[in-house]
């Protein structure tokens, strides 16, 4: 797979095959036309008519029990993004595709709302962008993330949410009445301050000082935030963990988080052509650090290991990550959930009473 002229506001530039098929569309094959095959860069919209929405977090490494996506594929276009080889039982690739072929649960919220109604429902946190960000720009057009918050408030049903967009500011009336009754929580993640680099990293996010600014209104409205450093990727962002957090403790954030980059799947070919395309002078300083943190490999799927790595060079992040949120976010912390006021809204008539 080869780069053809760039396209902008996209992360990934190529389709690796779907691991999934026996049969693929090569178009890096040498058949003497002038001009190289040209991706179709367009978003595309598909709407799926979801037979479940809430899912259970089996991993041992995130500390919430069930998550919720309105969306498949993200435009965003975060080159690490480790949702990429969810979109290959889709049946499309986790490259270019995973950011321009948006899989739209339209029913989210009418199967949320029959979820919670079943009898037996034990209320929990759950997490909103689990697998894809909630507020990814389809979002404004389509506001199923805000139908669903609308259904989690009228169960007074706990959430915790994270994004790298600042639409999550539409709704602050939702989020700050939950908060008030100890029902969420919001995370900020913010991977760089370093605008050219999240420009070609992440190339629909909103910018850092966008994000620093939806934690000022998030944190202003009662809303409790933090932050998430993540992923750090060793070479790339990780001198940055302390400007990170001390702008955001300027900002109001309670809390802060990090993952270390891993590259799974399809995810490590993309990442290091994208590298070696944007940043060639320190692809294998990168490349090589990463292997480094995780046995020797881009790959990382072990519970305790995945998140944080391992070695002296994951050892000397989460020493400096400590440090800094010593420093800048001392005697800070997230209020805990209040579970007690989950209840089935009054339906129909029994509403009147």
């Amino acid at each position: 797979m080869e780069f053809h002229a760039p396209l902008k506001g996209r992360g990934a530039q190529v389709n690796p095959p779907n691991r999934y098929q026996k049969q693929s569309l090569n178009t890096d094959t040498d058949d003497g036309l002038d001009e190289p095959f040209a991706p179709d860069a367009r978003t595309e919209i598909r709407y799926e008519h979801a037979r479940t929405i809430l899912h259970e977090v089996k991993s041992p490494d995130i500390p919430l029990s069930l998550s919720i996506n309105p969306y498949q594929g993200c435009e965003h276009g975060c080159i690490y993004c480790y949702a990429r080889p969810s979109h290959a039982w889709w049946g499309m690739s986790p490259g270019l595709d995973f950011e321009r072929i948006i899989i739209v649960k339209q029913n989210a919220a009418e199967l949320l709302d029959a979820t919670l109604s079943k009898p037996g429902h034990t209320p929990a946190s759950v997490m909103f962008s689990g697998n894809t960000d909630c507020y990814q720009p389809i979002e404004r057009q389509l506001s199923l993330t805000r139908a669903c918050l609308e259904v989690f408030r009228s169960f007074r049903h706990p959430v915790g949410m994270i994004t790298k967009n600042s639409l999550i500011t539409r709704d602050i009336d939702i989020l700050a009445e939950m908060a008030a009754q100890r029902l969420a929580h919001v995370y900020i993640s913010i991977t760089t301050l370093d605008e050219d680099l999240r420009r070609i990293m992440e190339p629909r996010t909103a910018s850092a000082a966008r994000k620093l600014e939806t934690i000022r209104q998030l944190t202003a409205a009662g809303i409790p935030t933090g932050v998430m450093v993540a992923p750090i990727i060793l070479g790339l962002n990780n001198h940055e963990i302390p400007a990170i957090l001390e702008a955001a403790a300027d900002a109001g954030a309670l809390a802060a988080g990090y993952t270390l980059v891993r590259l799974n799947d399809e995810v490590g070919d993309i990442f290091t052509q994208w590298i070696r395309h944007h940043l060639p002078d320190r692809a294998d300083k990168v490349l090589n650090q990463i292997r480094d943190c995780h046995g020797g490999s881009l790959e990382e799927k072990r519970f305790g290991k995945r998140m944080r790595g391992e070695g002296a060079l994951a050892e000397s992040v989460r020493h400096l990550f400590q440090l800094s949120r010593q420093k800048y976010l001392k005697d800070r912390q997230m209020p805990g959930y209040d579970l007690s006021l989950f209840r089935v809204p009054p339906r129909g008539q029994l509403s009147l009473f």
